[in-house]
Formats: C-alpha cells, sequence, structure tokens
C-alpha cells in the first residue's frame, strides 16, 4: 500500500474508522447509516441531519440542549443498486476538519455491501443525499431515479439545501408539490426517450 492509498483491507479498514472516523460521528452535521430492516431488501442507507433542540434556550440564555438526530430519507432495493455509483461519489468528498479526504466510499463497495454503522457526512453530502432519497420515493423508473441523483450530484451545497427546504418545509401540499416539479425538472416525464441519453452522458 502506498502513502497516497487508504486502506481496503477488511482490517485496515476497520482500523481506519474505529481511530479516524467513528470520532468524527459526535459532531457531524450529518449521518449516513447502513442498516437492515426485517421488511425491505438489505442493506437500507438511511441519511439523518443533527438537529439543536435547545439552541433556541441557549441563545435566550438557557441551558443547551442535547443534539438529535431526524431521519430525512432512506433508499434500498433497486433504486440503491442504481444510485450507488452517485452515492459513493458523493460521499468521497467528505473530508475531516484538517481537509483531508476520508474517502467513506471505501464502506460502500460497487458489489456486495458487508458495512453495517454510521458514517459521518459534511453539510453538502447529507443535503444532496436527503435530497436524492425523497425524490426517488414513488418513482417506478430506475432510469428516472439515477437521473435525478446524478443531477442532484451535480448541485452545489447552496443549492441541494434550498431544493430541500422547498420540498420538505412548507407544509404537506406545498412539499408534494414541489417534489413532483423537481421529478420533472431532474428526471424528465416517463417514457423519454431523452432520459436515457442524457443519463449515459452522466455516467461518463
Amino acid at each position: 500500500m502506498t502513502k497516497k492509498q487508504k486502506p481496503t483491507d477488511p482490517l485496515e479498514l476497520e482500523r481506519d474508522f474505529q481511530h479516524r472516523i467513528r470520532p468524527l460521528l459526535l459532531q457531524a452535521p450529518w449521518i449516513l447509516r447502513v442498516t437492515e430492516f426485517k421488511d425491505k431488501p438489505i442493506p437500507v442507507l438511511v441519511v439523518k441531519e443533527r438537529l439543536n433542540p435547545g439552541e433556541d434556550r441557549q441563545k435566550n440564555g438557557g441551558a443547551a440542549g442535547k443534539t438529535a438526530l431526524k431521519e430525512r430519507g432512506c433508499l434500498y432495493g433497486q433504486p440503491l443498486r442504481r444510485c450507488l455509483p452517485v452515492i459513493r461519489t458523493i460521499i468521497g468528498g467528505v473530508c475531516d476538519a484538517a481537509g483531508i479526504p476520508l474517502e467513506l466510499q471505501r464502506f460502500l463497495g460497487n458489489g456486495r455491501i458487508s458495512f453495517r454503522g454510521n458514517l459521518p457526512l459534511d453539510e453538502e453530502a447529507g443535503v444532496k443525499l436527503a435530497l436524492i432519497f425523497k425524490l426517488q420515493e414513488r418513482v417506478k423508473e430506475m432510469d428516472r431515479v439515477e437521473l435525478m441523483a446524478w443531477r442532484v450530484a451535480r448541485f452545489s451545497r447552496e443549492e441541494a439545501a434550498y431544493w430541500l427546504t422547498r420540498g420538505t418545509q412548507y407544509g404537506e401540499a406545498a412539499n408534494r408539490w414541489a417534489l413532483a416539479g423537481m421529478r420533472i425538472m431532474l428526471g424528465g416525464q416517463p417514457g423519454d426517450k431523452a432520459i436515457l441519453q442524457l443519463l449515459e452522458k452522466l455516467r461518463r
């Protein structure tokens, strides 16, 4: 293994996780959990945002409250298989405080995903995954799901955060309309022949 390579051997990968990556989970603004649910194909990816319920109290002179993780979406089955290259690309950009890449994509192999546990995400990776997980819900055409994922991956952090907010924080009806519009904007209409053409370009 050269100095530029990160460990890929299972034992070395576990050692790197315990010493360098796991400590970051306590403060990471977003978390990607790789887990299993009895009623869903394995594995299941769950993205969670860290919230601070006591932040307002602290601003007003009160004691700071404990942070809490809130689930923002999950992905599994065929959508996960189609979006895995995109997800690996997104989480591959997460760095530690010194700007050194964590190379989290090592934990989500191109084939079978054996890792189970939590991975720390920065704000950009978190909002992008949350938006992808939300947009793919109820979409049956896997080409559209993958296309939306690749296009979200190319968003800036600000763009992803804006669109995630538009689709989750404006009430049930407004959220539903915003997500429906984004699905067409990013993934086209079902059956559109241009979907595959654009998808092939983005895969390169």
